[in-house]
């Protein structure tokens, strides 16, 4: 189980680094689905980079600053704004193919691509491959990762916590990662993966909230593994909403691109009238924070269920090619997008704050990196541009796989011992309690810790959360790990630092609105909220001037 690299997660950020870091040495992938399930895999827009001589980097830092609500770091948003170009041209030597212009020279050297629009950007920049970019994305990755003989990828193995020497030798001041233990989800066996590098890369946790755009397995391992060992957690508290998943009992978190707006679809009530002019000049093209607060309000105001996207004014030819998997996927629900508006509401999508990092993915903990979603680069600030997030994934991957790359070229220590996993007592015949756990955590944070929120319904999440927290506590240690019960676990820390994140800024700023502090204050809390974990150092706001301050 031994390696030089080891990757947790499997998305963009995951295997980037992974191609990267196998020129060097022998790679283990850990994934707790199966390739290539991953929130990569359900990226629908595309990838923001400028790409036309009509864009550029200036504008598309500005772009991302203006979105951000100016907690972006401005250091990081050049540098990934600059590097995207190079990186994305990366993806398309490995055979990543993007949606080219109708009019485009089939065969040329440099082709030209149909680059797409969304809200908060001043130019079309989005490579797209039609409505599944992701999915493209993906399918280009993993046929490169199964070519690798450097790569060795364990599918259903979930981590459950991170191999930090310090947690074993107390004596230890300089902290060092060297693994992870992972549940074989298969065989119920816990086993050690040593590595002399290790990458977080487990992406989001969306499911911590009771309606989300995110796949399953977005429950914020990373995240709660991190903090755990004693890195800190910064900008928790912004949580992007996206604005328009499809609303049909059926249709379990599909997403209905912002690209759509981005082609001229409108926002409208069930009556009919389109209402976005009225909550911002660029209407359906503005930062989605908006739009998504826009939306709930409407519903909660007139107490609708729902709004509707229609787009039926574009034509359905246009319609058909442009997006053809959500065309297809509508159909299904039996909605025609080319003749009916689709029915949507908000949902939990982005987790704008994360694992603090360096500019090249690196923590607090020696030998630790992380990218992608789980990370918080100073990239994103309060709220994150559209198709910024599968930039940032794949600039990161590289620039922590060469780091890590550095670190094991020069690295001539051996792998510690560390003790095998302690299973625990008994099994459990109680896995109702599980499930009435996990669903009462998701309802706490949609009720309480959503769009809108305020200092009483904070609290009140708080206590109940922290409550949740001792329950669980018990029922970790007293019986043998699950899958479950490990994703439990997690979800309950990542609320809990949602929600501390949340109460800790006394502002409206981005994706976070107190109704209680319904304005920004640049004076007082332009910056960002640093969760640290207990014995580690102060908790509070830190100047935004690097993500490690």
């Amino acid at each position: 189980m031994d390696s030089d690299f080891l990757v947790i997660g499997s998305g963009l950020a995951g295997l980037s680094f992974a191609l990267k870091a196998a020129r060097q040495g022998s790679v283990t992938v850990l994934t707790k689905d199966c390739l290539p399930e991953s929130a990569t895999e359900y990226a629908q827009g595309g990838i923001a980079s400028v790409w036309s001589p009509e864009d550029s980097f200036a504008e598309h830092s500005h772009d991302t600053m203006i979105a951000g609500a100016d907690l972006c770091h401005a250091d990081v948003v050049d540098l990934v704004v600059r590097e995207g170009p190079r990186r994305i041209r990366d993806l398309i030597a490995l055979g990543t193919h993007f949606s080219l212009r109708a009019d485009a020279q089939l065969g040329s050297e440099d082709p030209e691509y149909d680059l797409g629009r969304e809200g908060g950007h001043s130019h079309r920049r989005i490579l797209h491959a039609t409505d599944a970019t992701g999915r493209e994305i993906m399918r280009a990755l993993v046929g490169a990762v199964r070519r690798e003989p450097n790569i060795v990828v364990r599918e259903r193995h979930l981590a459950v916590d991170l191999l930090v020497d310090a947690k074993f030798d107390p004596s230890i001041v300089q902290r060092a990662c060297w693994g992870t233990y992972a549940l074989d989800l298969d065989t119920g066996d816990v086993r050690r993966f040593r590595a002399r590098a290790t990458l977080l890369a487990t992406g989001g946790a969306g499911k911590v909230y009771l309606y989300t755009s995110n796949p399953d397995i977005a429950t914020g391992d990373g995240l709660a593994m991190a903090y755990r060992a004693g890195v800190p957690i910064a900008n928790m508290e912004f949580i992007q909403f996206h604005p328009t998943c499809l609303f049909h009992p059926q249709a379990k978190s599909f997403l209905i691109s912002e690209a759509l707006r981005g082609e001229g679809a409108v926002l409208r009530r069930p009556d009919g009238e389109a209402f976005m002019r009225r909550y911002h000049p660029d209407a359906e093209l503005a930062p989605r924070d908006i739009v998504a607060r826009a939306i709930d309000s409407e519903m909660k105001v007139h107490g609708y269920e729902h709004v509707y996207l229609d787009i039926t004014h574009r034509g359905a030819d246009f319609v058909r090619q442009r997006f053809p998997s959500i065309f297809e996927r509508c159909r299904s629900f039996g909605i025609d997008i080319t003749s009916q508006p689709i029915p949507v509401v908000p949902a939990a999508h982005y987790c704008c704050g994360g694992v603090m990092t360096d500019v090249n993915g690196a923590t607090v903990i020696g030998r630790l990196f992380a990218a992608g979603e789980v990370a918080m680069t100073g990239l994103h600030g309060a709220n994150r541009l559209a198709s910024n997030s599968l930039l940032e994934a794949l600039v990161f991957g590289q620039r922590a796989a060469e780091a890590a790359g550095a670190l094991v070229e020069r690295d001539g220590a051996n792998l510690p011992d560390v003790p095998p996993w302690n299973p625990g007592r008994a099994d459990s015949d109680e896995s109702v309690v599980v499930t009435q756990n996990w669903d009462e955590i998701r309802r706490c944070m949609w009720n309480y810790v959503g769009i809108v929120r305020s200092d009483r319904r904070l609290a009140r999440a708080l206590k109940r959360i922290t409550m949740l927290q001792e329950e669980i506590r018990d029922y970790y240690w007293d019986f043998l790990v699950t899958g479950d019960l490990i994703e439990l676990r997690n979800i309950a820390l990542v609320a809990e630092l949602i929600i501390k994140s949340a109460i800790s800024r006394k502002e409206s700023r981005g994706l976070h609105y107190n109704i209680d502090y319904p304005h920004r204050d640049d004076l007082r809390w332009k910056a960002d909220t640093v969760l640290v974990p207990a014995g580690q150092g102060a908790t509070g706001l830190r100047a935004t001037h690097h993500p490690l301050v």
